[in-house]
């Protein structure tokens, strides 16, 4: 509804505009400066990322028969700090008089579930409780970014395209705030 709103916008205003469709956004800061610190997240990388420090007492898979190498799901998995340099570009664009333009942020390749469990383990160098769930309603065998237009229009080149450094990234963020926050709050709204 957004993305009809802005070309409505810009056909009406002159408005221009850079649609940015993110895909899977993981990690955190490389400096350890920022990342997600939501309560209840349901992202992958964090929810196996909190497993492996053993804030959740096990990590569930949501489905293990699609039509994919392994039977999870696939999902392109784009570094934070990769978006952030995304929409710096983007902003450029358009103080240069960039015309509208819509992008896909993504690698343009992804990892299954069962992949991204496996990087976390062995990253974080433990084992951890993973059990078969069923399918969540509505779920897609595979979602990966066509990004060769983001990456000509925009000179776009991603930094952090490698699965065990946007693993590491984000675990090196959860250990901050196991540290940071007492008692395990995990964000601004429990600490206050």
């Amino acid at each position: 509804m957004t993305e009809i709103m802005l070309r409505d916008a810009s056909r009406a205003h002159g408005l221009n505009y850079v649609i940015l469709r993110y895909f899977n956004v993981a990690g955190a800061d490389p400096q350890g400066r920022t990342g997600q610190s939501s309560a209840m997240a349901t992202h992958l990388i964090k929810v196996a990322a909190e497993t492996a420090l053993r804030l959740r007492p096990k990590l569930e898979i949501f489905g293990n028969d699609y039509p994919t190498p392994d039977g999870t799901c696939i999902r392109d998995y784009i570094h934070v700090s990769d978006l952030a340099a995304a929409h710096a570009l983007a902003l450029q664009y358009l103080r240069e008089g960039g015309a509208p333009l819509t992008l896909n942020c993504g690698y343009g390749h992804g990892f299954s579930v069962r992949e991204v469990i496996e990087t976390v383990k062995r990253v974080a160098g433990v084992d951890f409780t993973v059990e078969d769930a069923p399918r969540r309603h509505g779920d897609p065998a595979c979602i990966v970014a066509a990004s060769r237009r983001i990456r000509d229009t925009l000179h776009w080149q991603p930094r952090f395209d490698d699965l065990s450094t946007i693993v590491a990234h984000a675990l090196d963020w959860e250990r901050r705030l196991m540290t940071r926050f007492p008692r395990g709050a995990r964000n601004l709204a429990e600490i206050a």
